[in-house]
């Protein structure tokens, strides 16, 4: 595994909402995340866990979910990570018998993600790379998944759609979850009393911080849910389920703009269950 090194960006001056081209979003996506990398992880890793399947801050788990079926389907299932960050999901994969990779735009995750294989005993394969660029050959997996990971961070996740078509093999299957897009409008708050509407759920415009040279540190970019449906279809994927996950009874977590109390009132994540034909 070689990784790249820090993107050089300085630090946050201010916050736009503007368009990202796919080069800005990159380059903000990998420093984010190579930054915030130890402190994401202090704060979360044992809501994460190193071996664990969580969807979403509402809680929502993989062992009890079963959105990927039987887990003992899973058995020699080659099967991508798209955004693995830390990799507990990946590790928890092969845990129950698959041949996963983890992949990730994040080199200071992806060194989480190894210190983590070996604290384990579990060594799953990591590859650096962009999510709309995958490094694999097509139809050479039988299952995707993503549990908030790279989707939300790219100026296309069209893009993403269309690569991880490319890779599965027919009939296999991309589950993935995102934030929900009423998420939006909303302040970035867990404060039920913040629940006001501050801007159009049709604003195409991405959310970007930027540094004192203007350079954008933070990229995250919104789709409808409409749009989200077309990005899918356009791809050639059937949809064959979408989730909004409800806060789980007696979670008692904060976790940015997710909280038990906002939890119970609007949804913060979608997922989206997709096959591919075949």
């Amino acid at each position: 595994m070689t990784l790249t090194p820090p993107s050089g960006l300085g630090r946050l001056a201010g916050v736009q909402q503007r368009a990202v081209g796919a080069d800005e979003a990159r380059r903000a996506a990998r420093h984010w995340w190579d930054v915030d990398a130890d402190n994401y992880l202090g704060e979360h890793v044992a809501d994460l866990g190193e071996v664990d399947f969580l969807w979403c801050p509402e809680g929502l788990r993989e062992g009890e979910a079963r959105l990927l079926g039987d887990p003992a389907t899973l058995r020699g299932a080659r099967v991508l990570e798209v955004g693995c960050g830390s990799a507990p999901v990946a590790r928890w994969l092969a845990a129950h018998g698959a041949r996963p990779v983890g992949l990730d735009l994040s080199g200071a995750m992806l060194r989480h993600a190894a210190a983590a294989n070996r604290r384990t005993g579990i060594d799953v394969p990591l590859v650096q790379a962009d999510a709309t660029a995958l490094p694999l050959a097509e139809a050479s997996m039988d299952l995707a998944v993503s549990a908030f990971g790279a989707i939300a961070f790219v100026a296309a996740p069209e893009l993403v759609m269309r690569e991880v078509h490319r890779v599965l093999r027919p009939g296999g299957r991309f589950v993935w979850s995102t934030n929900h897009p009423i998420r939006w409008v909303l302040p970035d708050s867990p404060d039920p009393a913040d629940l006001t509407v501050r801007s159009s759920y049709f604003d195409p415009a991405a959310y970007v911080e930027i540094d004192d040279a203007g350079r954008a540190t933070y990229v995250e970019t919104h789709r409808t849910m409409s749009q989200r449906v077309r990005d899918i279809v356009a791809a050639g994927f059937v949809l064959e389920d979408l989730i909004e996950p409800e806060w789980t009874p007696g979670r008692d977590v904060t976790w940015g703009q997710w909280s038990p109390e906002r939890g119970a009132l609007v949804p913060g994540t979608v997922i989206f269950s997709c096959r591919k034909p075949g």
